[in-house]
């Protein structure tokens, strides 16, 4: 399964984004108002828990300076990525868009899509804001 946030225009450097994405802790700052836990676990990884969903533990797994940064399951039974794209427009503004990519069955890959695709939009949503 793959789903894509909208692409949103943030008034910060591709830097600035890339920085902010980098640090875990900051992840907090764009969740959704159905959070529930909220807990940075080390210097790579938090956990999250939304009302009416399991707790999620996200690892950083990989980034590239300024334009990308890999966010993966840490453990459990589900296997994805979330991947922070940051595109340079100028020195004050980039764009930022979110893919998620997970191997599911089918039915599992129906019930969780529209959340996950909700969830995605709400963190892009709050980029601007929080960044």
């Amino acid at each position: 399964m793959n789903l894509d946030s909208p692409t949103i225009t943030i008034d910060k450097s591709a830097e600035e984004a890339f920085n902010f994405l980098s640090d875990v802790k900051n992840f907090e700052k764009l969740m959704p108002e159905t959070i529930n836990k909220f807990e940075v676990l080390g210097e790579d990884k938090f956990l999250f828990a939304l009302k009416g969903m399991p707790e999620i533990v996200l690892k950083k797994k990989d980034e590239t300076p300024h334009s990308q940064v890999v966010l993966g399951a840490a453990g459990g039974a589900l296997d994805f990525a979330l991947v922070a794209n940051i595109e340079e427009i100028d020195d004050t503004q980039s764009e930022v868009s979110l893919n998620f990519n997970g191997k599911f069955n089918t039915m599992m890959s129906m019930m969780i899509k529209s959340p996950i695709k909700k969830f995605l939009q709400t963190l892009a949503s709050n980029m601007p804001e929080a960044i």
